[in-house]
């Protein structure tokens, strides 16, 4: 059976979330949530975002949009605010009649995100609108405080790990084991000249071998 999740990307469009030093949460939220989607597909999960732009989204529309199909999660997007600099760390909701696989999945999200650096303020229940009105076990991560400049730098420098402890996290909950992306080898050729005559190019790959390099003549249009 095919796993089908549901990303709820927070804020958007007129509506920029939180906003601090002209850092705006609506860019965090789509730029963290796009890049879980895309590690989701690499494993083969079927994966649908609310928003994959920067749209204006009613919570009508958010809940709308998963009560059309049938989803095995539903994970929202968010960063959290305060008063500037005065609170920090990552929490993990539920709604407040829970599953227990979103209780499951929240607890090892927030575990995955503890272990990158953010400190822990643990995993909460609410009555949040994406929350209440999905029918697929939901949950709303609010991924460090914007307004808190510590929280903002590990989330730039941690960006690669906080992607990754999510989509292991949530693998881990519906049994599909997280394979490392392998980076394809990159070569880097060295050129030596151009030579409109053929036996000057011939000449040069003589001196090339002798001198012990590997050289081929490649012709092209210039």
């Amino acid at each position: 059976m095919m796993v089908r999740i549901c990303i709820d990307i927070g804020h958007g469009g007129s509506d920029p979330g939180a906003s601090y030093k002209g850092r705006k949460e609506k860019d965090d939220n789509l730029k963290l949530g796009l890049a879980v989607s895309q590690e989701f597909r690499r494993h083969g999960i079927l994966v649908d975002e609310t928003r994959t732009t920067d749209i204006t989204l009613s919570l009508e529309e958010r809940s709308n949009f998963e009560n059309k199909k049938k989803y095995d999660f539903f994970i929202s997007f968010h960063r959290n605010a305060f008063k500037p600099e005065q609170a920090n760390g990552v929490e993990t909701f539920t709604y407040i009649n829970q599953t227990l696989k979103a209780k499951n999945l929240a607890h090892k999200i927030q575990k995955a995100l503890v272990g990158v650096g953010f400190t822990d303020r643990g995993v909460k229940k609410a009555n949040f609108h994406v929350l209440s009105e999905t029918k697929a076990p939901a949950i709303l991560i609010e991924v460090g405080f914007l307004d808190n400049t510590k929280d903002n730098q590990l989330f730039d420098s941690k960006f690669d790990e906080i992607v990754k402890g999510i989509s292991k996290a949530v693998l881990d909950e519906i049994g599909i084991k997280y394979e490392e992306c392998s980076q394809p080898e990159i070569l880097y050729r060295v050129m030596v000249g151009s030579y409109l005559n053929k036996e000057n190019a011939e000449k040069q790959v003589l001196k090339l071998k002798a001198s012990g390099f590997d050289a081929v003549i490649i012709p092209y249009k210039a």
